[in-house]
């Protein structure tokens, strides 16, 4: 496990791509497990239980089926396993590594810096998002980065149409 592990960091650091991750269902249902355990730790910061499982399980249909679509699109189908393993389990590192940021912001601790650490988080998933589709879809770094935005963009949209944030009134 710990080498699945470390290439995950190096494909967080741009040295590989999904394609050095084994095609193994098990280990897509362990990175699953993970992403799921790890998003819903940090949705479980701000909200209550069911409904930090519910949006914790709609985030990993929403990544398991961009990895799909695109994949279907460019005929690459028999790289999913290896794809959204890629994408799984590096959004679990790289949330993981988030969650003393969130949980300082929640407390209204972390401050300007707080709030860059963050920010530069979400720019580097950003970045690796797009540099794990280039390698799926053989295609340019632009073109990877482009579609990862999309991607993000367009999963914020439908988690804030799904699960509205209502302001507490007091």
């Amino acid at each position: 496990m710990f080498e699945i592990i470390k290439r995950l960091f190096d494909i967080c650091q741009f040295k590989k791509g999904p394609q050095d991750l084994p095609p193994q269902a098990i280990l897509l249902v362990l990175l699953l497990a993970s992403n799921g355990v790890v998003s819903f730790l940090m949705l479980d910061m701000s909200h209550d239980v069911l409904r930090s499982l519910i949006q914790a399980s709609t985030g990993l249909i929403l990544d398991m089926s961009f990895s799909a679509i695109c994949l279907f699109c460019y005929g690459k189908l028999a790289r999913f396993k290896q794809t959204a393993s890629a994408m799984l389990g590096t959004d679990a590192l790289i949330s993981f590594l988030a969650l003393p940021v969130m949980a300082t912001l929640m407390l209204g601790q972390g401050g300007l810096a707080g709030f860059l650490l963050m920010l530069s988080l979400i720019i580097w998933h950003w970045a690796v998002i797009g540099h794990i589709m280039r390698h799926a879809l053989n295609q340019h770094l632009s073109f990877g980065l482009g579609l990862a935005l999309l991607y993000l963009l367009a999963s914020y949209q439908v988690m804030a149409l799904l699960f509205p944030e209502v302001p507490d009134i007091k």
